[in-house]
């Protein structure tokens, strides 16, 4: 089939029956659920764009195999402008949500695409998890399946391991048996991000969550399953659409994807759909080796660069409303968001310029510049919604809702609540946003998310520190010493 619409979309998640549970109870439809239904229509709306007349040729390409248009962030760059292609199509999802949504289904169709372009990656395992990987990744274009992934084990105890990077293994998604039909797996994971409004699943470790060289084998796994697969369940966090209007909650009535722990109960994986298994090196090093961390990092980048953009937006609207534009201290916070997203935006164009052809044929991100895009990322994020705080102050508290305008004191709230640049409502309305970006549930969940789901940054600090390449720049040091230029 082709590139689905946000009806096909919203069809798809009713018919697979799945077990999620929110608030102590079971989700029989999250397209209709509070709490869920409205980013399920969030996600629909991407899906309509790719049936936008404007947009088709930037949100979709033709299929290899079908010849039909299918999404693409799907596609397998061979060229510098296969990325810059790509990075327009994944910029149009981005700006949409504002970059609020960090699990747009770009994301792991750049990785699974990854994946399958390193085939040969894989059959070094076995040789029939090449295939493998191939088929799924083009089962997933061209179905335009929505995929979730889950990456990391919980852990009882977070005492330091033996190593900097190894993951224990007390509580974890381990494979108990194995037969004819599959491997079956038993154990939780952590945190399936837009898991209830996704098709499918992934499991495979972690970049920044390294098994132990001592780990048994049935630890070592990557495969993917459908989200109703018998004995599968979701556990979802406290939802952050509150039911509220988009005057209110302009952000969390919108872009709530939701988080989720997941309980594999026995679940069988049938062989087809294993793509590791039992070989520790291997699933360690599938990240950097596939390039599949340098794919999503152009599609994290792109997203971040939306997110600066939009909160330097916020931000300007915030300070001309109180007429505080002129203020020295102000202008030196407002231009931190500026350099924030400069900054973002270089990295990004860095990554693209320098792209070069990996191992496996297919035109790879630098993965320096997006290293440090995502790295930098995790310090920007926490102090931009900090300046928003600083910049809005009690204006962010002072704040009526929708319903107060046509209450009983909704003509005092016109007449004492409107400044030199804005009418109240239209006051009022910017800062519910603003609000909902630095200090809601909502938008404390963003904070959380970009300090971590990145990996924690001093993981991240000792893995660009080993891997950076600083030898080329120490024998320049060691050339000037001798005396040669």
């Amino acid at each position: 089939m082709p590139a689905r619409t946000g009806k096909d979309y919203l069809a798809g998640l009713r018919e697979q029956r799945r077990e999620i549970y929110l608030g102590g109870q079971r989700v029989e439809d999250v397209t209709a659920f509070p709490g869920l239904a409205n980013g399920a229509r969030s996600v629909a709306a991407l899906y309509d764009m790719q049936h936008d007349p404007a947009l088709r040729d930037e949100m979709t390409y033709t299929s290899p195999t079908t010849g039909q248009r299918v999404g693409l962030s799907f596609i397998t760059p061979k060229t510098t402008d296969d990325l810059a292609r790509r990075r327009v199509m994944m910029s149009h999802w981005a700006h949409t949500s504002f970059g609020m949504m960090g699990r747009t289904p770009d994301f792991l169709n750049t990785s699974l695409m990854a994946m399958a372009g390193a085939g040969d990656y894989f059959a070094q395992n076995r040789p029939e998890f090449r295939q493998n990987i191939i088929d799924y990744y083009e089962y997933v274009r061209e179905h335009d399946l929505v995929l979730t992934h889950t990456l990391v084990n919980l852990q009882r105890n977070r005492a330091a391991p033996g190593t900097p990077l190894d993951d224990r293994t007390e509580v974890a998604l381990s494979v108990i048996r194995e037969s004819d039909e599959g491997i079956v797996v038993r154990g939780p994971r952590v945190l399936a991000t837009l898991g209830p409004l996704a098709d499918e699943i992934a499991v495979y470790p972690a970049r920044s969550h390294r098994l132990p060289g001592t780990a048994l084998d049935r630890y070592a796994f990557a495969f993917a399953i459908p989200c109703g697969a018998p004995g599968l369940r979701f556990l979802c966090r406290e939802s952050y659409d509150l039911g509220r209007s988009r005057f209110d909650h302009p952000l969390g009535s919108r872009f709530e994807e939701m988080d989720a722990i997941v309980f594999f109960d026995d679940v069988l994986v049938p062989w087809k759909r294993v793509f590791l298994y039992g070989d520790t090196e291997l699933c360690n090093n599938l990240a950097m080796a596939t390039n599949q961390y340098a794919h999503s990092g152009h599609q994290v980048v792109t997203k971040n660069v939306a997110k600066c953009e939009f909160v330097v937006g916020l931000a300007n609207l915030v300070v001309k409303t109180l007429g505080s534009e002129s203020a020295p201290h102000v202008q030196v916070m407002l231009a931190e968001l500026i350099e924030d997203l400069e900054i973002t935006k270089a990295l990004l164009c860095a990554a693209e310029v320098h792209a070069t052809l990996d191992r496996w044929g297919v035109m790879c991100p630098a993965r320096a510049p997006i290293t440090v895009a995502r790295n930098l990322f995790i310090r920007m994020y926490p102090r931009m919604a900090e300046i928003i705080q600083l910049l809005g102050s009690s204006s962010l508290m002072a704040l009526p809702g929708e319903a107060d305008f046509s209450g009983p004191l909704g003509r005092k709230i016109e007449e004492y609540l409107e400044t030199d640049t804005a009418n109240a409502r239209d006051r009022v309305q910017l800062f519910h946003l603003a609000w909902d970006v630095a200090c809601s549930a909502f938008g404390s969940r963003q904070v959380l998310y970009e300090r971590f789901f990145q990996g924690d940054w001093m993981r991240n600090a000792t893995l660009l520190y080993s891997t950076y390449d600083v030898e080329p720049l120490m024998q320049q040091v060691r050339r000037f010493m001798m005396g040669r230029s």
